[in-house]
């Protein structure tokens, strides 16, 4: 976490940001997502990093994570399901059982590994949406894997998370407006209460949501990712830019409006960076970067409290 400091008449006002700090690792060291490169470097800077309370790995061999739980063990770490399941055209909303079964035996197995490594939170999110004709049979398919995915993780002290993403621009998947996701999330969440909502700024533009979306989803929201989507000459695609690079959609004030949100509905769980660097970006660059916009933002979010 940290602290911003404000001059408020006269005096010099300290405020501590609200909620635990994590950093999606696969975006901000790119080659993670790949299995590449010094995966354990990377995440020993991440662990060393006092700023950090939390960090989202992806897959990981047993040498690799043997090598880094010393120098995460003071952070709490969640899995990332997603690149596996995007990269491996692996969906959960087929309505082909085969293709299905494939998915939903894949992440079963992730999280029993996981979980016999003491992660306790995986997200996922769901397949491709088939279009308007087939969203409904969708659903139900995308609504029975999440539950017997749920009813698996529940005897592991596992959490899940659904991530929604965008449906019409880039990956055009089922899950989808935060509003369908919570049709998915909330009766399995009532039975089992192990699932919940993972938001994701940077794929608000894509759903046409703002922050304030998340009013309908207190209860039921267990993670926040603040990030950027990108706009192209095609269209807006979903590689999380750095903020206030070519393209980058979001800024300080869509994070101050994001931070004004989570406190008025009163959420109590981690934020966390989704920031990936570009060709002649660093990794340590993003990261500052990131840092320095919620920094800058949360400034403001304390300033106008304090106005009468």
């Amino acid at each position: 976490m940290f602290t911003v400091d404000v001059l408020h008449k006269g005096l010099r006002l300290s405020s501590r940001f609200p909620w635990p700090i994590g950093i999606v690792s696969f975006m901000a060291f790119p080659s993670l997502a790949k299995g590449e490169g010094d995966i354990v470097g990377c995440l020993r800077e991440i662990g060393e990093d006092p700023f950090f309370d939390g960090v989202e790995v992806a897959q990981l061999t047993d040498g690799q994570w043997a090598q880094a739980r010393g120098f995460l063990a003071e952070k709490k770490v969640a899995q990332g399901l997603q690149p596996d399941l995007l990269a491996g055209k692996l969906d959960i909303n087929s309505p082909d059982s085969d293709t299905r079964r494939k998915a939903v035996d894949y992440v079963k197995k992730e999280i029993a590994l996981a979980a016999s490594r003491g992660i306790t939170t995986v997200a996922l999110c769901s397949g491709p949406d088939p279009g308007p004709a087939r969203r409904r049979v969708a659903k139900k398919v995308l609504a029975r894997s999440v539950e017997e995915i749920c009813d698996v993780a529940k005897g592991r002290g596992v959490e899940v998370l659904l991530e929604p993403f965008d449906v019409q621009h880039d990956r055009k998947l089922l899950i989808g407006p935060l509003e369908e996701a919570l049709e998915i999330v909330e009766p399995i969440r009532a039975r089992f209460g192990n699932l919940g909502i993972l938001w994701d700024l940077s794929h608000a533009p894509m759903l046409n949501e703002k922050p304030q979306v998340l009013e309908k989803a207190k209860d039921a929201l267990m993670h926040v990712h603040v990030g950027c989507a990108k706009q192209t000459e095609s269209g807006m695609v979903d590689t999380h830019p750095v903020f206030y690079s070519k393209g980058a959609v979001n800024a300080v004030g869509e994070v101050a409006e994001l931070i004004k949100t989570l406190l008025s509905i009163g959420y109590a769980r981690m934020v966390s960076f989704e920031v990936r660097p570009e060709e002649g970006q660093t990794s340590e660059a993003a990261i500052a970067c990131s840092k320095a916009m919620l920094m800058t933002a949360y400034t403001r979010i304390v300033s106008e409290s304090l106005k009468p």
